[in-house]
C-alpha cells in the first residue's frame, strides 16, 4: 500500500515515514501544499497523511481542492491546533479521520490500517483470499495455516493482491502501489516477483491473465 505524507517539519516527516515503512507500507514524502495538490492529482496512493499547518498552500485548502476534484482517496488530517472547530472543518472538507499533534506513531499505523481495510470493505484486521490471510497487524501472511517469509517489496505486492482479491491489477498498478520514495520501478522486478511469491505461496494462487495482470484466486 503506497501511502504520501505531507508534512513540513522535517523531523516529524521522517519519524512518520519511518513508522510507516517498518507497518509495511511503501512512502513517498512532500512539505508543502502546492507540491502536495499536484502529486495526491495526479499521482496514484491508498492513503494520504494530511498536515494543515503547510506553507505555499494551507492543508485544508488542499484537501478541498482533492474533494472538489472528485478525488477518493482515504485522507487522515494532522495538526497541531486542537480545536473541535478546526476538526468539524477539516471533517466537512473531506477528511476520513483527524489526529491532533502530538500523536504516538502506533495510533497513526492502527488508524491507517483500519482506514484502508473499510476502503476495501474490510472491518477485520485478518483478511482471507482462498487458503491465503493476510494479518495487517501482525504483518504476517500464512497459507493453510503455514507462514510465508517474505520480503518487505513482495509483502506489499500480496498485501495488494489480497486487499483486490478476485480483482485483475495491472502490472502498473502493482507498482504504483507498492514503491515508494526510494524504491526502484525495474519494469520486470513485478514479474520477478511474482515468480517467488508463487514458490513461496503455492504456484495455484495467483493467477496470469493475459495482456491484463494478475487475479488473486479466493476460492
Amino acid at each position: 500500500m503506497r501511502i504520501l505524507v505531507v508534512e513540513d517539519e522535517i523531523e516529524i516527516a521522517t519519524d512518520i515515514a519511518t513508522s510507516l515503512g517498518e507497518a509495511g507500507f511503501a512512502v513517498q514524502t512532500c512539505d508543502n501544499g502546492e507540491d502536495a495538490w499536484f502529486l495526491g492529482s495526479t499521482e496514484v496512493y491508498d492513503a494520504i497523511v494530511l498536515d494543515l499547518g503547510l506553507p505555499r498552500v494551507d492543508g485544508l485548502t488542499v484537501l478541498r481542492r482533492w474533494r472538489q476534484e472528485e478525488i477518493p482517496t482515504p485522507i487522515i488530517v494532522l495538526t497541531a491546533r486542537g480545536s473541535w472547530t478546526e476538526r468539524v472543518d477539516g471533517i466537512n472538507a473531506g477528511a476520513d479521520d483527524y489526529m491532533p499533534k502530538p500523536f504516538q506513531m502506533e495510533e497513526l499505523v492502527a488508524r491507517l490500517r483500519g482506514l484502508l481495510r473499510r476502503a476495501h470493505g474490510q472491518v477485520s484486521p485478518q483478511i482471507k483470499a482462498g487458503l491465503i490471510e493476510l494479518d495487517t497487524n501482525q504483518m504476517r501472511v500464512t497459507v493453510d495455516g503455514r507462514t510465508a517469509q517474505l520480503t518487505p517489496l513482495e509483502f506489499r505486492l500480496i498485501s495488494y493482491l489480497v486487499h483486490n482479491k478476485g480483482r485483475v491489477v495491472s502490472r502498473e498498478e502493482l507498482k504504483d502501489h507498492i514503491y515508494g520514495n526510494d524504491d526502484g520501478r525495474d519494469d520486470n522486478a513485478i514479474e520477478a516477483m511474482i515468480t517467488r511469491l508463487r514458490r513461496k505461496l503455492g504456484f495455484e494462487h495467483i493467477e496470469t491473465r493475459r495482456g491484463h495482470g494478475y487475479c488473486l484466486k479466493v476460492s
